[in-house]
């Protein structure tokens, strides 16, 4: 009796550990978001600086789910952008070096991979439905 008794006491104090340090984390985040990190950044620094490396089983949540509770989400997701981003980077490459026939071929299957995203992104209410990947615009931004 004494023993189970103790082991709750245990579970108690554990318990309120975890919240401070769930806490502290979601300030951490918070932190990183406002110096503009990206999540995948954020998820970098916290495990090669506080050696965290998941934050899901501590908080229960992912970083990009902390980081839309506090309204500090990018506008497009991140691995979307980080597609167009190259797209632009082998279009710039593909102008001066008009030649290059395997990289138009790789330029073709990158868009491809922004267009599919895009329409899975649009489904689930993540990019709005008027969303267009057009290259051009893509250069100016």
């Amino acid at each position: 009796m004494v023993r189970h008794i103790l082991q709750d006491q245990v579970k108690l104090r554990s318990l309120h550990g975890l919240t401070r340090i769930q806490k502290k984390l979601k300030k951490l985040i918070i932190k990183y978001a406002k110096e503009d990190l990206t999540s995948s950044q954020i998820g970098i620094k916290l495990r090669d600086q506080y050696s965290i490396p998941l934050v899901k089983p501590i908080i229960k949540k992912t970083i990009s789910q902390v980081l839309e509770e506090n309204d500090l989400g990018p506008e497009i997701p991140e691995d979307l952008n980080n597609i167009v981003i190259k797209a632009v980077g082998l279009q710039k490459h593909l102008k001066s070096n008009r030649g290059d026939r395997r990289n138009v071929r790789s330029l073709e299957l990158i868009e491809a991979k922004v267009h599919r995203l895009s329409v899975f992104y649009k489904k689930n209410g993540k990019i709005p439905k008027n969303w267009k990947y057009k290259s051009v615009i893509a250069q100016l931004e």
